[in-house]
């Protein structure tokens, strides 16, 4: 829709400007630091950063109706710029003007319900949101976008020259990171550090094709993350794990879409999402904050992490009485849920402060974490993609998390979830493999279900001279031979009647 045909009420406030005065904020000492340099942990007391807008304020100069009017109106721009997570410019990261903001289709990802079948086996009404559809097929591009934005706003005031990225990662990530650098060309080159062998082929080709350098380094995502943050401390690289808080940042646009997407009545829902390194929960929690806090939907949601008998850090925590909390690393096992297999999360400062910020708001317990087995996420994922979904492992994470929150009375039967399954089903394809052709090792504590495999059947019909084979064409006869035989093959695997003349 163009611009001229929107109502003169709401054109003054379709198009923003830049505005805010944003910071790096300590959780640790609480000091503040200007954002016109790269900036990951305190200078003074080593902790992370939040980034906030010192005049936010400013943002209650509109009433909540007037945002939810903005924001609805604004989707139907045709400008790049506000079509992705930055449709929410004023929430995201107003200093930044249009004209730097990275646009590579992120964002606005479906909510697609669980069909009949699946809703009846779960045992409440629930919804994906696939963030998988997103342009390198994860959640992690609603960050990217956020944190190369700020990369070319800053290389241009500043007139610096091609900025080198950074990143560990256990696949999405570094698949983020080299498409966003790759399209910034010029501006931006990455280099991303991935563990040996504990990433799926089709992740590891991401960064491969988008032209980035790629090195594997013995042992799991925590180690080649303490290399990367070396890196940063000690060379001139802009770091893009979820330990850069321009990463949470755009990762809150998750949870706006989440208001919008339900026309802002979110107060009955019940959010799930896996916890690896916490940047993701981090964003949930602070994005809705911001929403409630001025009004634009109508309460907070419920939100439950997830996490993996085999990388539970985060529910190890929560799960002591408040008096005996006291956060501990814990060494993963192997785990379908690679993403999430991190057991020293970079962002569980900002969880703690912002788990008791929610929590203050809502006036009662509104954030819980649940632990799942191997076994439910795999189950879990499988079942929802034979109903309908392109679900990854996390997503199967998140299914499996809600099933657990519903035996454990958290939640019941008639409540209203939403899950996240933050990657596309194809880049875990690997392990859907290895669970068809029941060769998980016993480290992964999985057992393929019979009813759940599936694999393809090879269809060769017997006592033919002759078969299609590439570059070579069958006589009449044969072919019309090998047809009725293939087909007749295939009906009676599949049970079909003939049709009565």
């Amino acid at each position: 829709m163009k611009f001229e045909d929107f109502p003169s009420e709401i054109k003054p406030d379709l198009l923003p400007s830049p505005s805010g005065h944003l910071v790096y904020h300590c959780l640790g000492c609480g000091c503040e630091y200007e954002i016109d340099s790269l900036l990951y942990t305190c200078p003074d007391c080593g902790k992370v950063f939040l980034i906030q807008d010192l005049e936010q304020d400013r943002l209650a100069k509109r009433t909540g109706a007037r945002w939810r009017q903005i924001f609805d109106y604004r989707k139907m721009l045709n400008l790049p710029a506000l079509k992705g997570v930055f449709l929410f410019h004023e929430f995201l990261a107003p200093v930044i003007p249009l004209e730097d903001v990275v646009y590579l289709g992120e964002g606005h990802t479906p909510v697609v319900a669980g069909n009949q079948e699946l809703t009846e086996m779960v045992g409440t009404e629930f919804y994906f949101k696939n963030d998988g559809l997103n342009p390198s097929a994860s959640f992690k591009d609603r960050g990217m976008a956020a944190a190369t934005s700020y990369l070319k706003f800053l290389a241009r005031e500043k007139g610096l020259p091609e900025i080198l990225s950074v990143c560990a990662s256990t696949g999405d990530t570094s698949a983020a990171a080299a498409l966003y650098a790759a399209y910034l060309s010029g501006i931006l080159k990455s280099a991303v550090l991935l563990p040996h062998g504990k990433v799926t082929p089709q992740q590891l080709s991401q960064p491969l094709g988008s032209g980035a350098r790629v090195f594997e380094l013995p042992g799991v995502f925590d180690d080649c993350m303490k290399v990367v943050e070396h890196l940063a401390d000690n060379y001139d690289v802009a770091l893009l794990n979820s330990k850069n808080a321009w990463r949470v940042l755009g990762q809150e646009s998750y949870a706006f879409e989440i208001a919008q997407g339900f026309d802002y009545e979110v107060k009955a829902l019940s959010l799930f999402v896996p916890i690896g390194n916490a940047g993701n929960i981090t964003s949930v929690l602070s994005g809705l904050l911001k929403f409630e806090r001025f009004g634009i939907i109508d309460g907070l949601p419920r939100v439950f992490g997830v996490q993996s008998t085999h990388a539970n850090p985060v529910f190890r925590y929560y799960a002591e009485p408040p008096e005996k909390r006291r956060f501990e690393a814990v060494v993963v096992r192997p785990s379908v849920a690679q993403a999430a297999m991190i057991g020293n999360p970079v962002s569980m400062p900002r969880v703690l402060k912002l788990v008791q910020e929610y929590e203050e708001r809502a006036g009662e317990p509104r954030f819980f974490v649940v632990q799942v087995d191997e076994q439910s996420i795999m189950d879990s994922m499988l079942l929802a993609n034979r109903n309908g979904h392109v679900a990854c492992t996390q997503g199967g994470e998140s299914m499996a998390g809600l099933r657990q929150a519903l035996t454990q009375g958290l939640i019941k039967p008639g409540d209203k979830a939403i899950l996240d399954s933050t990657a596309h089903f194809l880049k875990f394809s690997e392990f859907q493999t290895t669970y068809f052709e029941n060769r998980f090792s016993p480290d992964f504590e999985i057992t393929s279900q019979p009813e759940l495999i599936n694999r393809p059947s090879y269809v060769a019909p017997e006592g033919l001279d002759r078969l299609p084979e590439p570059g070579v064409k069958l006589d009449p006869e044969d072919f019309k031979a090998f047809v009725q035989s293939a087909a007749k093959e295939i009906a009676r695997v599949l049970g079909l009647k003939p049709k009565k003349n």
